[in-house]
């Protein structure tokens, strides 16, 4: 990056710390003012982050105060934060009930991402796999997830997946569909082999206090570990870990039907 990038970059995050520290916004000059910044300069730099919705114009004054786009991006990780130090004690409990690793993930795109994995016993895979990205269409986890998108939601980030046959049980577009609507009426779903071969995994959706998926939690093992004759008990026990789970993120399914 060159010297004149790295100041305006500078720049930039001076002003977004000035405007966190006040509530009611600052105007152009006062901006100007507290930074040491020609006018000409603020205009630019605030009318960018303005479009972008980093910061906002306060109504009736010609002031900026920080926007909904930044406060939303901050939510992103603490919520992310705190999901992950509500759902280990849930973790563990679902791991040691079944004997079998459970994961929590979360959906980046057309990506499932790992961002904690409790192992049946202490392996230095557990820390490999936290931070690992997989295809949300061959997953169940990506199943549940997918799910808590609206219909062209859902189908803008399959319409962007490869489908590529990562086993013989990869599914088509069309099934995964169906699978992914049935997680409604079943409350989980299963990865038969999908992703890796002769792995099977039972996931479930983690809801937040708006009744929106924000999470999935999951449970894997080998094809006679988890084998289907268990997806029943097993989906029972993942699904009852995942609204515990829900339960610590506000969700209350009760209030929300009201």
């Amino acid at each position: 990056m060159s010297e004149k990038g790295s100041q305006l970059i500078d720049r930039l995050l001076d002003i977004l710390e000035l405007l966190s520290l006040e509530k009611d916004g600052l105007g152009v000059t006062e901006i100007g003012n507290r930074t040491g910044l020609h006018k000409s300069t603020v205009h630019r730099i605030v009318n960018a982050l303005a479009e972008r919705g980093y910061i906002e114009k306060v109504p009736d004054r010609s002031a900026y105060k920080i926007g909904l786009k930044l406060v939303e991006i901050s939510s992103i990780y603490l919520n992310s934060v705190e999901l992950k130090t509500e759902a280990r004690p849930y973790l563990n409990e679902l791991t040691a009930q079944l004997g079998l690793p459970s994961h929590l993930a979360i959906l980046d795109g057309k990506d499932v991402v790992y961002i904690e994995k409790i192992d049946v016993v202490n392996s230095i895979r557990l820390y490999s796999q936290i931070g690992r990205r997989v295809p949300a269409y061959c997953t169940a986890l990506g199943k549940c997830l997918l799910y808590g998108l609206h219909e062209r939601g859902m189908q803008d980030i399959l319409s962007n997946c490869s489908f590529e046959k990562l086993t013989e049980k990869t599914l088509a577009k069309d099934r995964l569909i169906q699978q992914i609507r049935e997680v409604g009426t079943n409350g989980w779903a299963v990865d038969d082999g999908e992703h890796e071969e002769g792995i099977r995994c039972v996931a479930s959706p983690v809801y937040d206090y708006r009744g929106k998926i924000i999470a999935a939690v999951s449970v894997s093992g080998t094809a006679s570990a988890a084998a289907p004759g268990r997806d029943r008990k097993i989906g029972g026990f993942v699904r009852e870990t995942a609204l515990k789970i829900s339960e610590r993120m506000g969700y209350n399914d009760a209030l929300l039907k009201n």
